[in-house]
């Protein structure tokens, strides 16, 4: 992609876009820019994927990943214009589901709030082993309002989310991959290398194919069985017609890599 945005650094290598949430001074927190600009790359990664494949997602520095909501800037707002921002938020949520690609997190730092929330809102993340992780709205008068309350229970069960969220209290790395908030916790210096070596081997695969399971995955905690069969059956012959099938199976009986095209 070639867009360049206030709060986000993008890259793009290998069919991966690395999107690096670069607010270090205020703790990579969301305020209304941040918030603007994610509402804008998921859209427009909605409309048209391009050559992007994966997506890994981080925060600028060592120690934080996301503060959540930046409250310096929400400090004195008026119902009106919090309504008005959170607005933003619901966008974002939305975006990030129906988000054509696959999202990996690389939790580098801390992820409280709405960070915390980013993280369980995308397909699943690795975290470094100083990470911690917090749902602190509670204790600020509020609730979690990013699909918190809604992606957490899906990762971890209704028991311990309700945990975490009604105490408010922060926890580890370790934890966090124990109570499947996380799938992998990598040394620091460690943590982008090893994501990014999962995103290219999901780029290498077929996109289409790619997108269709990702849309049969999702439907899965949403449908009962019988239903999500029937939806996993038109997600799949939606690929049978595409070149790249053709491309899959000529290159195995070839023994040799597949060149997916997205076609």
């Amino acid at each position: 992609m070639n867009k360049t945005y206030e709060t986000l650094l993008l890259t793009e290598q290998d069919h991966v876009l690395t999107v690096v949430l670069n607010r270090p001074q205020s703790g990579n927190a969301l305020n209304t820019q941040m918030l603007t600009d994610l509402v804008d790359l998921f859209s427009e990664l909605y409309v048209d994927p391009a050559q992007v494949r994966c997506l890994v997602m981080t925060g600028a520095g060592e120690k934080i990943f996301c503060a959540g909501g930046d409250l310096k800037e929400r400090h004195g707002m008026s119902d009106e214009a919090w309504r008005r921002q959170h607005a933003l938020t619901e966008q974002l949520m939305r975006h990030i589901q129906d988000c054509p690609v696959p999202i990996i997190a690389a939790i580098n730092g801390a992820a409280f709030g709405g960070g915390c929330e980013l993280a369980v809102a995308v397909d699943f993340a690795y975290a470094a082993e100083t990470a911690r992780f917090a749902l602190t709205e509670v204790t600020l008068g509020i609730i979690p309002g990013a699909s918190g309350t809604q992606n957490l229970p899906r990762a971890c069960g209704v028991r311990r989310a309700k945990e975490i969220t009604l105490t408010g209290l922060p926890f580890n790395a370790r934890e966090a991959y124990d109570w499947g908030v996380v799938n992998k916790v990598c040394a620091p210096d460690q943590l982008l290398n090893e994501t990014m070596a999962t995103a290219k081997r999901i780029a290498q695969n077929a996109p289409i194919s790619i997108r269709q399971a990702k849309k049969s995955l999702t439907m899965a905690t949403q449908l009962d069985l019988s239903s999500g069969y029937r939806f996993e059956l038109e997600a799949y012959y939606r690929t049978i017609p595409t070149k790249d099938r053709l491309e899959g199976v000529r290159a195995f009986n070839e023994k040799r890599p597949a060149n997916f095209t997205g076609e």
